[in-house]
């Protein structure tokens, strides 16, 4: 029997069989130990095989995946955590205000959702929270992201209409991923009032928000799609991608790359780069290659680490 995992929480697993029945499975113990690097071997969007056990069901097989998203949650950590798999499109929600997210932290999410084929769009939130200098950041920002040829969306899911976020879903399996307190859960609700996800304010002592999505869970929208919450992350990490390749996965370093003067530039101390260049010119965002240099310094540290 085969199905799609709808729920994961850690021990049990609940999946959507292909005549539509929700079973709740556990994972067969082999899954543990075939080299699997992920701290979670099967998560939800996963397409499985089930083997029926008594009066219980048994995850024995795992489906090759389109595509997933994956992050390391510390620098220098071996272990990887997987996020998701078989999305469409990932939502990112960010806020500028309670709590900030910061470009790097954008940077190393649309990095790593290029890598492994996955198309973001960003969701600015709490944009009704702005004073007038907050609004000048926010338009510089999307400007960033636009101009790149990312898809952006601003508004306040607590008090705007939703129909630009519907549009860009209908019809596709859609990640929602940020920190805690950026409005996932807000959002989602509006989005299926029926589904009284819970949320919580914003800490005040630390202006951070907390985890009220605890794990990771599939829902069906009934505007004719679907969207994976997953609990909000503090940092996200590189996982499995080369320094030399990290160039690549930044769009507006890759149009220049072939007029840089060596065709292996990775845009640091080598003459006539044309994005340094482009940098200095302002034809790229001083805070996008601030995030690949940061990117590069984590990749360096990896490498020494491990080779020790």
């Amino acid at each position: 029997m085969k199905g799609t995992v709808i729920k994961t929480t850690g021990s049990w697993y609940l999946v959507k069989s292909e005549k539509g029945d929700l079973l709740e499975c556990r994972l067969k113990g082999k899954f543990r130990i075939k080299g699997i690097k992920s701290t979670n071997p099967i998560v939800v969007g996963d397409g499985v095989v089930l083997e029926k056990k008594d009066d219980s069901y048994m995850i024995t097989k795992l489906m090759d995946r389109k595509n997933f998203i994956v992050r390391k949650s510390v620098n220098l950590s071996k272990k990887t955590h997987i996020i998701a798999s078989n999305i469409d499109q990932a939502i990112l929600m960010v806020t500028l205000l309670n709590p900030i997210t910061t470009t790097t932290f954008i940077d190393r999410f649309l990095v790593s959702a290029n890598a492994f084929g996955v198309e973001v769009v960003l969701l600015f939130n709490k944009t009704d929270l702005y004073n007038i200098e907050d609004k000048k950041n926010h338009k510089e920002l999307v400007e960033v992201y636009k101009k790149i040829g990312y898809k952006t969306i601003s508004l306040s899911a607590l008090k705007d209409d939703l129909t630009k976020v519907k549009d860009v879903m209908k019809g596709k399996v859609n990640l929602i991923s940020g920190h805690s307190g950026v409005g996932k859960s807000t959002l989602i609700n509006k989005l299926q009032p029926d589904l009284h996800i819970n949320t919580k304010e914003i800490s005040e002592s630390y202006n951070q928000g907390q985890h009220t999505t605890t794990f990771s869970e599939l829902h069906e929208l009934d505007f004719g799609s679907s969207i994976i919450d997953t609990p909000g992350i503090k940092g996200f990490g590189l996982v499995e991608i080369d320094k030399n390749e990290i160039t690549n996965l930044f769009p507006e370093f890759f149009a220049l790359k072939s007029k840089c003067k060596f065709h292996n530039c990775i845009h640091l101390n080598e003459p006539q780069c044309r994005v340094k260049d482009a940098v200095i010119k302002n034809e790229i965002a001083e805070s996008r290659y601030v995030s690949y240099l940061s990117m590069i310094e984590e990749e360096e540290e990896n490498y020494r680490a491990n080779d020790y």
